[in-house]
């Protein structure tokens, strides 16, 4: 709630206190690359420290503190602009500072009733979330005619939420029997990954170059006539919530059938683009709806593969390189559709089909690689009944 809520309205916010469109696109994108580069370094020194908790809870207390100070940017004259701009790039740092540390902990937790389950509920409540504070902000914003009211009042479901963080910490009266015991610097192996982690890492990587962004299929929506710009919104919201039921049921049938829960993402992420620029609304509304479902198995059930591909002493090193990966591959994918999009649709689909070829081919060696370890024993008997 906290951090979405300020993402949606971060740019208008920026402009707002005189920040011209350069300035805009600066700070937001030096935001994301801090919350995905960041990652590379937060995660192996969350493996060496093995302080899952404390990297944990700072990356969130770094949000409820930062998104709420953004509201004083109005009352402190010029400098404004520059304040708001800074608390912006403090946010997305203290998302990259928790993220795998968060996914540690959440691998560690949903052993016992399964990866997949764990990482799918985690996912749908985050996409109740990503609705409802956008949907805060919105609601203040129109009662006050201002965006500051909106900001401040999202300190309340931050407070929550660290309390509830907090509280979840002090209460496990043995919490390394849940997250594992915690290595010294020397236990933690400097070796490579895995060789299926890596493929499957590539293969993840294509299909975010493909899955692409929604900016780029709004804008199709809006500048071909599909929609009025005032739907749009309402599609992003029916997208999120489809997301949510993806990362579900994927999730639950990962915890009975593994990794081949993965094979239908490229099929997925092929259809995207064939479907999406297509010159009749209710197709290419069709084509986003399969985009939520797509990115639902990809932010969420791949998480869950890769927590039984690493060795659990490097899976905070992993998830910070998968992600700063995967923000590659995004940027990548987006300027390239935005490149292919004056070129028609054809240019756009056979790009992306190629390169989910190749993801599929790269899945199927990664599920197929030895190196992967044998699933937890719980999880085995949750998936057979035999538990």
């Amino acid at each position: 709630m906290v951090y979405e809520g300020a993402r949606s309205v971060t740019g208008p916010y920026l402009a707002s206190l005189g920040a011209s469109a350069l300035v805009v696109g600066l700070v937001t994108g030096a935001g994301e690359a801090a919350a995905l580069g960041f990652r590379l370094f937060s995660g192996p020194l969350a493996d060496r420290s093995g302080r899952y908790w404390s990297w944990t809870v700072a990356g969130y207390a770094m949000t409820v503190v930062c998104v709420p100070l953004m509201a004083v940017a109005p009352f402190v004259g010029a400098a404004g602009a520059a304040v708001a701009s800074v608390l912006v790039v403090l946010e997305r740092t203290g998302k990259a500072v928790r993220s795998p540390s968060k996914s540690v902990l959440l691998a560690d937790a949903a052993r016992t009733v399964g990866r997949g389950r764990g990482f799918a509920v985690h996912k749908a409540l985050d996409q109740v979330g990503a609705f409802a504070g956008p949907l805060l902000v919105a609601g203040l914003l129109a009662l006050t005619g201002a965006t500051w009211p909106g900001l401040a009042a999202l300190a309340i479901p931050g407070v929550v939420a660290m309390t509830l963080l907090l509280r979840l910490r002090v209460a496990l009266t043995a919490p390394l029997a849940m997250t594992g015991p915690r290595p010294h610097v020397d236990d933690v192996p400097d070796g490579p990954l895995p060789r299926s982690f890596h493929l499957l890492t590539v293969s993840c990587a294509l299909a975010t170059f493909g899955l692409l962004t929604f900016g780029v299929l709004s804008f199709h929506l809006v500048q071909d006539g599909l929609l009025d710009v005032a739907w749009v919104p309402v599609v992003y919201a029916a997208a999120m919530g489809v997301e949510a039921v993806s990362a579900l049921a994927t999730g639950f049938v990962f915890d009975r059938i593994g990794g081949r829960t993965l094979l239908v993402l490229p099929l997925l992420v092929g259809l995207v683009p064939f479907l999406a620029f297509s010159s009749t609304a209710a197709v290419a509304v069709a084509g986003i709806l399969v985009w939520g479902l797509a990115t639902g198995i990809l932010d969420s059930t791949v998480k869950a593969l890769v927590a039984e591909t690493v060795p659990r002493s490097r899976l905070g090193t992993a998830y910070g390189a998968f992600a700063a990966v995967q923000g590659v591959a995004a940027l990548a994918g987006g300027g390239v559709a935005g490149w292919l999009y004056a070129h028609g649709r054809l240019p756009i689909v056979t790009v992306v089909g190629v390169a989910q070829l190749a993801a599929l081919v790269l899945l199927v060696s990664a599920l197929r690689s030895p190196a992967r370890p044998q699933r937890p024993l719980l999880a085995r008997h949750h998936r057979t009944g035999t538990g």
